[in-house]
């Protein structure tokens, strides 16, 4: 083996292509890492039927006949998305 076969005995470390290879691993741990932490530090609340009626409730006291899209379910705020508002069932 000669000296020319190991490009003049460079260590694998001086080649970019080498950190090419490991930098794309790597940015995808670190941002599951980021990911993960941002998931357990703001989770969502979860709305259930009794906060619902509830909300449904303080709509009708202020005299609204629609409540905000943000405050509806997924579904129902789906299906009303062009207006952003949700009518409010009787």
């Amino acid at each position: 083996m000669d000296k020319n076969s190991t490009q003049d005995g460079q260590s694998w470390w001086r080649f970019g292509h080498v950190w090419l290879v490991i930098a794309g691993p790597a940015i995808v741990v670190v941002a599951g890492f980021v990911t993960f932490y941002l998931a357990l530090s703001s989770p969502n609340e979860i709305i259930t039927d009794e906060i619902y009626r509830q909300t449904i409730e303080a709509t009708r006291e202020k005299g609204l006949v629609a409540m905000p899209a943000e405050l509806a379910p997924a579904v129902q705020a789906r299906n009303h998305a062009i207006t952003g508002e949700v009518p409010i069932g009787k």
